[in-house]
């Protein structure tokens, strides 16, 4: 598996070795010991899986008691991928980091305890997996504004963006609650 740092270092991007035949592929889509080198108490805890239209956008999100890290993979569809560090004693505090994962390009990306993360689905659907760190607990959900003048992510151009009340009503950068 290829490891690549991204623009923020501690955001990786994972892409499996991938052997193929006459009868299909195989890959290897996780292995502890990858995650070892980068921090080996490190463990996964719970699996999720979603599936979304076109122009859905979900986030930015993330707890703060109990942050998650999150390995997020494209099964079906395509997807641009964003993380945003909420670190306050971070260099690179407010800046987003954004990658396109694919069914097709198998990509994955690592997105670190103290982090908000969000996606838009740029397929007519996309499904996505991802491993996390620590369990979701719905009393520590907080949310980003996805459209947050301050970070400006560019994301991708898409005729509608479909938004939950919850995201639509996301904090700014400016008035959040971060990592200490």
């Amino acid at each position: 598996m290829r490891i690549t740092k991204t623009t923020i270092p501690e955001v990786l991007i994972f892409e499996p070795t991938i052997h193929k035949d006459n009868r299909g592929y195989f890959m290897e889509t996780f292995r502890k010991s990858f995650f070892d080198q980068i921090n080996p108490d490190l463990n996964f805890v719970q699996d999720n899986q979603s599936l979304s239209k076109k122009g859905t956008l979900r986030g930015l999100h993330y707890q703060l008691k109990f942050p998650q890290g999150k390995l997020v993979r494209v099964l079906q569809g395509e997807i641009f991928d964003v993380a945003v560090d909420l670190r306050k004693d971070s260099l690179s505090f407010g800046q987003w980091v954004g990658e396109t994962l694919s069914a097709e390009n198998r990509k994955q990306l690592w997105i670190p305890p103290g982090f908000a993360h969000g996606f838009l689905v740029l397929s007519e659907t996309a499904e996505m997996s991802y491993k996390c760190t620590d369990y979701f607990y719905p009393e520590d959900d907080h949310s980003l504004l996805w459209s947050d003048p301050d970070i400006a992510i560019l994301w991708p151009q898409i005729e509608e963006i479909l938004i939950s009340d919850k995201d639509r009503a996301g904090k700014l950068l400016s008035e959040a609650s971060v990592f200490e």
